[in-house]
């Protein structure tokens, strides 16, 4: 029989790994703001190695304890949860990444404008990762559902980054090449926010067994 301390053990991976890359988020933005490129790299060249062993840590984790213990039920549900959040979380890791890589390239220039909005966009993205693996851990169905709420807000954000920059560009055509890789920045953040309702989705099945589709939860 599957000991319960296994999956708890699993659970506190998962929160561990997830904390990782909220954090790698944080610094890419963080660096962005500040012009310090040392967090940036930091995510490039530290975190994302750490994420990836993450990954593959888990992975076999959750495999060998399928082989071994064969669980049914809610225990083999958790662990295939469990397997989809290491492997989204992954993806973060990796746009988190992305997004540096386009801040190392902004920071030895000048700013196309003042940076509102994604930071707004940085922070909202960071509760939703966060709130997301804690609405898995307490299977909390309402906190999932506020995590595909705030999606909207994000994806709002995100518009209106690309209209105002797609202004500057037609104003001043020398601020292309920077003002395309914020936008980059603002669609990985984006990105990163649909993959944390992708989680919150399937948490909401798995406690209540409701199918949500473009976030409307139908009771």
């Amino acid at each position: 029989m599957l000991e319960e301390t296994k999956l708890t053990n699993l659970k506190k991976e998962i929160l561990e790994y997830a904390t990782l890359v909220e954090g790698m988020v944080g610094k890419s933005i963080s660096g962005l703001q500040e012009h310090k490129n040392e967090l940036l790299t930091e995510v490039i060249g530290t975190d994302e190695p750490k994420a990836n062993s993450f990954e593959v840590d888990l992975d076999e984790r959750c495999v060998t304890i399928i082989a071994q213990h064969q669980p049914t039920g809610k225990a083999l549900r958790t662990i295939i949860m469990i397997l989809h959040i290491n492997s989204t979380l992954e993806r973060i890791g990796d746009h988190a990444v992305t997004i540096s890589e386009s801040a190392l390239f902004l920071t030895e220039r000048p700013m196309v404008k003042p940076l509102i909005d994604i930071p707004r966009m940085a922070d909202l993205v960071k509760s939703m990762i966060a709130d997301s693996i804690n609405s898995f851990i307490h299977e909390d169905p309402g906190l999932a559902r506020s995590v595909c709420e705030r999606d909207n807000v994000v994806d709002g954000l995100r518009d209106q980054i690309l209209r105002e920059l797609i202004t500057y560009m037609t104003s001043d055509p020398s601020v292309i090449e920077r003002a395309l890789q914020l936008m980059k920045i603002a669609s990985n953040l984006e990105r990163i926010a649909d993959l944390t309702t992708n989680i919150c989705e399937d948490v909401i099945y798995m406690v209540k067994g409701k199918v949500i589709k473009h976030h409307k939860d139908e009771t």
